[in-house]
């Protein structure tokens, strides 16, 4: 799966989380970009997006996390590993 790939899926993810069909997302987003990201979207969407791409993400990776740019790389490495 290409890191393209990813951002669409990832993007769909957002915005059904997030109930807003306009949300863009780019590797610098983050829970500063979006006003309704708050702590339990933030839980909310770590579900989604396991049961999206059907894996398991640690808190280590989870907390690691700045922006969607690294969300991407890390879903794109779990993908391919």
């Amino acid at each position: 799966m290409s890191r393209d790939e990813v951002r669409e899926r990832l993007e769909k993810v957002f915005r059904e989380v997030f109930d807003d069909e306009t949300i863009v997302i780019t590797d610098d987003t983050s829970a500063e970009d979006i006003d309704a990201w708050d702590s339990l979207t933030h839980v909310e969407l770590i579900v989604a997006v396991e049961e999206e791409f059907e894996m398991k993400l640690s808190a280590r990776e989870i907390v690691r996390l700045k922006n969607v740019g690294e969300f991407i790389n890390l879903i794109h490495e779990k993908a391919g590993a």
